[in-house]
């Protein structure tokens, strides 16, 4: 059976800590395949004004280049209306029916999970991963359907952020060693973050 993490997020962009992440699951986790997966309109974002996904989609392709584990899906890009993980997660297992998932989140998602929608059959479909955030406290959901469906990474918390590297940009400041050199070349080729937002 293929183990699968799948790794959503508005990568708007994704940083070295998306991948230092993605990478430290991969190993603690035993995975065969991390897919990123840039969502087209978070229900949790939606007051916020994103890149365009096509952009979002190119710097997470040019972010994961060189690591054969890694992949990127357009799956919730092309889909019409908000990005629900459990309409994500029915859909992988379509196509991947043998595969068990992993669903690599925050611990700053876990303390909402239980306002996602369809929560307790997310856990049906996928085991959580949950990442330590700077400054975010462990804790977990209130559904007894959580039980024994949470693993935690333990992972290093590095303190980068994408609204950091957004910030930094539209300030005229380098993002170099915050982005893989190649995003920050197309952040800069597209003149991305440098305009108000």
């Amino acid at each position: 059976m293929r183990r699968i993490g799948v790794f959503g997020g508005t990568f708007d962009p994704p940083h070295l800590g998306h991948l230092a992440l993605a990478e430290w699951a991969r190993e603690q986790l035993r995975l065969d395949r991390v897919i990123f997966m840039p969502a087209a309109r978070p229900p949790h974002k939606r007051r916020r004004r994103i890149s365009a996904a096509a952009d979002r989609v190119a710097m997470t392709r040019l972010a994961v280049r060189g690591n054969p584990a890694f992949g990127v899906s357009t799956l919730e890009v092309r889909r019409a209306g908000p990005s629900y993980t459990v309409d994500t997660l029915r859909a992988l297992q379509r196509t991947h029916p043998r595969a068990a998932f992993w669903l690599l989140i925050g611990e700053d998602s876990l303390r909402e999970f239980d306002t996602w929608h369809a929560p307790r059959e997310i856990l049906r479909r996928a085991r959580l991963a949950v990442a330590g955030r700077p400054g975010a406290r462990a804790t977990r959901p209130r559904s007894s359907a959580a039980r024994g469906r949470i693993v935690w990474l333990n992972n290093p918390e590095l303190q980068i952020s994408s609204s950091r590297i957004r910030a930094r940009a539209r300030a005229g400041r380098s993002v170099r060693y915050w982005v893989p050199d190649a995003v920050a070349r197309y952040i800069a080729a597209r003149g991305l973050y440098a305009r108000t937002r």
